[in-house]
Formats: structure tokens, sequence, C-alpha cells
């Protein structure tokens, strides 16, 4: 299935998490969904501007929405789960006649039309699913243990973000199963890592991005695959400083949730920003590549005995 969406990066795709913008053009482009950049995007607020200016975080999201429907755009996904609440926020709020008069004097224009926006996750979704994922697959993670950490704000509110469900997300689940990999259980997919709380709140970031770390190596995972910048910064990033805090050693590659769908899809490692990560994949793609080997070779043992292939000992032998 080919489909054809607008396509608003966001700052921070645009550097701290310039892999998770390359790995999502190059998956989307591999699975059939064509990305148009919404034409001379800015920023939309994200996190900080609606605690300062409700009226002008509606202005900063709403001008993006122009640009996509100048463009002739009918429906914009982003990466960043930051961006998505920002733009569906401000989409939400132009329909009080107010709020809206208030972001058109700051605009200085009128405010765009209804715009749906959506994460690129729901777009691969519901646009590609775990079938056509399947489909496409060139090099099936088997072995790879992973904890889909869909973060606090990706799926929630519910009433405004309107995908998946707020308590037990599954879309990312489903298609890395389509990817070959072993999804673990995971209780704490939707809890906060502490967020942009890591600048003021150092301790508060330490303490929560802890208990999911923790919680994924009992687990089991090798890994933790994510789907916002600020989760991966957290987890990744300061996992050092977690560690110091928290007296633990966890070594826990946090991948974003494109970067193992790109590996799985055979796309070129240089598309994928695999050398970004601070904690490096290879190790437990080493590992999980020698645990399924090994699974394999049980199984290929146990056929052989259900088959008769293993010889007998002479005792065992009927009698003549």
């Amino acid at each position: 299935m080919s489909a054809r969406l607008g396509y608003y990066p966001g700052c921070s795709q645009s550097g701290t998490a310039a892999e998770y913008d390359s790995s999502t053009r190059a998956c989307c482009k591999a699975l059939g969904i064509e990305l148009v950049d919404v034409p001379d995007w800015t920023c939309c607020g994200s996190t900080p501007a609606h605690t300062v200016d409700h009226h002008l975080a509606g202005a900063l999201a709403a001008r993006n929405l122009i640009q996509a429907e100048t463009a002739g755009l009918d429906c914009v996904a982003t990466p960043c789960p930051s961006c998505l609440s920002a733009l569906k926020t401000a989409d939400a709020h132009l329909c009080d006649a107010a709020y809206k008069a208030e972001v058109e004097r700051l605009l200085g224009r009128a405010a765009p039309g209804p715009m749906p926006t959506q994460s690129t996750l729901q777009a691969l979704y519901e646009k590609v699913g775990a079938q056509g994922v399947a489909a496409q697959v060139k090099r099936p993670l088997t072995g790879l243990r992973v904890a889909c950490y869909y973060g606090c704000i990706l799926n929630r509110p519910p009433g405004l973000m309107a995908f998946d469900d707020p308590e037990n997300p599954v879309a990312m689940d489903e298609l890395l199963n389509a990817c070959g990999a072993e999804v673990v259980p995971f209780p704490f997919k939707t809890e906060c890592c502490g967020a942009a709380f890591a600048m003021p709140r150092l301790d508060m970031m330490q303490r929560l991005s802890a208990r999911i770390l923790g919680m994924a190596q009992n687990c089991g995972a090798d890994v933790i695959a994510v789907a916002c910048p600020l989760c991966q910064m957290n987890l990744d990033l300061r996992q050092g400083q977690v560690n110091a805090a928290a007296g633990a050693q966890y070594a826990m590659p946090v991948p974003y949730f494109t970067q193992l769908l790109g590996l799985a899809l055979g796309l070129p490692a240089a598309d994928l920003g695999l050398a970004k990560l601070v904690l490096p994949l290879a190790p437990a793609l080493e590992a999980a590549a020698a645990r399924a080997a090994e699974a394999e070779a049980k199984r290929q043992a146990k056929a052989n005995a259900k088959n008769g292939g293993t010889p007998r000992n002479q005792e065992d032998a009927p009698c003549a």
C-alpha cells in the first residue's frame, strides 16, 4: 500500500535525534509511505511553550498547520510525541472562537482549517500494518528480546491522541513482533521517564528512569525500543547518571523502534544512525543471534530424535 503524508520532523529530529528522523524516513520509504516535508516548518513550541502562554503556543503550532494546508497536504505525521501533542492541541483548541481569534491576531493571518495529525508510529501501524511489515522483512530480529516503551504522552490524553490503548498500547509491539523480535511483557510501557525534568530536577529523572530500566531488565529484555527523543535521551545518554544515583549497573541499549524496524527490513546501517546510540546495539544483536542459533540446534536435535535419526543404544535394540 502506498500513502502520502505531510511530514513535520520537529527540532529534535534535526539535531539530537537525527537518527530517529533518518531511520523514520528510510523505513517509510521502504514500506511505501511518501513523506512530504511541511515547507518552511518552524518550532511548534513543544513542551515549554504552553506553560508560558497558551495562545502563543497555539500560534506556534498553528503556523505549521497553515504551512501544511497551503502546500495541499491533508494530513501531517511527526515522529515526536511532544510535537504531536502541540499540533493536536492547537488543532483542537482552534474550534473555540475566542482562542482562534487570539491566535489569528498573533499570526496576523487566518488560522488553518482542521488538519489531522498523527505519529509516524500510527502511520506505519495503520497504513502498513504488521502483515505488511512481515512481508518486507529481510533480516528477522530472531532471538532479540525487546521491551516496547511508548512513554507517557504518545497515547495520552486518549480523547486527544485517539490512537491505541492509553494504558496498554500494542502498535509498536505488533510491528516489532512482525520483525521477528520477541516482545517481552512490559508493565511500564507508558510510565514517565522524567522527560524534561532532567534539567531542573535531575534526581527525579534518575529515579523514574531507573524504574524503567530495572523493570526492562527484570522482564528479560535485551533492549528498550522507544518512540520519543526525550525518553531516548534519558534512558540512553543519561544511563550513566541513572546508574550513579541508583547504585546500578544497567547497560541496556535504547534504540528507536524505527532503527530496529530498519534492521529487519535490511536497510543500510548508515540510514539508521546506529552509531549515535550511546549504548551500542551490536552486543545485544550478537547475543540474540547466539540465542537463536542455540534454540535452532535444540529444535533440530529434537526433530532428529523424533524421526529416529538419533542412533539407539544396543541394549535398546529389539530382540532378533
